[in-house]
C-alpha cells in the first residue's frame, strides 16, 4: 500500500483492511511514519510490539498522543515546555487503557504550546506546527499537533483534549471534526 492510498481511510478503513489481510499492522505503523510535518515531535521505536493493540474495533490501526493531559507510563511527557524536558510519568491513565482495549496502536507524541497556555501550537522546545494545507498559517491550538497529524494523513486519528477549544480550534483551522467528550467521561 502506498500512502497516498493509506491516507483514503478512516480508522474503521484501516481496521477492515488489517482484519481482511489486505495489509499488516507492520505496515500501517510504517505508512504512518513515512508522512512528515512538524506535528509528531516523537515517534515511538517499539510502537510495533505494543502488546493487546492488535484487537478491538480498531485492531492495530495507527494513533497518536498529545503530549500534555492523560499520561503513559515511561513515556515523555514534555509539555511543550522546557521545563518538563525528559519528564517521564510513572502512571497509565484509563485513558490508555480504553485506547489499547479498543485495537488503536499509539505511535508517539504531537506538539502542544508550551503548558496549553496559547491558541497557536508554537514553542521553544518544538517550534512551530504549521496547518498542512497552508504551511504560511496556523495549525491552531492547543491540540493543533493532533489536527496537523490528521489532516496531514499521519494517522486517521488523534488524543486531543479540550476545555477552551483546544480541540475545536485547530480542528476547525484544519478542516476536521473534533470531538470533545463531555468532562468526566472515560473515553
Amino acid at each position: 500500500m502506498r500512502l497516498s492510498k493509506y491516507a483514503e481511510y478512516d480508522a474503521t478503513g484501516l481496521a477492515s483492511l488489517v482484519r481482511g489481510g489486505e495489509v499488516t499492522l507492520l505496515e500501517l505503523t510504517l505508512l504512518a511514519r513515512e508522512a512528515r510535518i512538524n506535528a509528531v515531535i516523537e515517534f515511538y521505536e517499539d510502537a510495533e510490539s505494543v502488546a493487546g493493540a492488535d484487537g478491538g474495533l480498531f485492531h492495530g490501526v495507527p494513533f497518536l498522543r498529545k503530549d500534555i493531559g492523560a499520561t503513559e507510563a515511561g513515556r515523555l511527557q514534555e509539555k511543550g515546555s522546557r521545563l518538563f524536558k525528559g519528564f517521564r510519568p510513572q502512571t497509565r491513565q484509563l485513558f490508555f487503557s480504553s485506547r489499547q482495549a479498543g485495537g488503536l496502536r499509539c505511535l508517539g507524541r504531537t506538539t502542544t504550546p508550551e503548558l496549553e497556555a496559547t491558541i497557536m501550537t508554537e514553542s521553544i522546545l518544538n517550534g512551530i506546527t504549521c496547518n498542512p494545507w497552508d504551511l504560511e498559517r496556523s495549525a491552531g491550538g492547543s491540540s493543533g499537533g493532533a489536527a496537523a497529524g490528521v489532516a496531514a494523513g499521519i494517522t486517521p486519528i488523534a488524543h486531543g483534549s479540550d476545555s477552551g477549544g483546544s480541540i475545536r480550534i485547530p480542528a476547525s483551522w484544519c478542516g476536521l471534526v473534533g470531538l470533545n467528550p463531555s468532562l468526566g467521561r472515560a473515553v
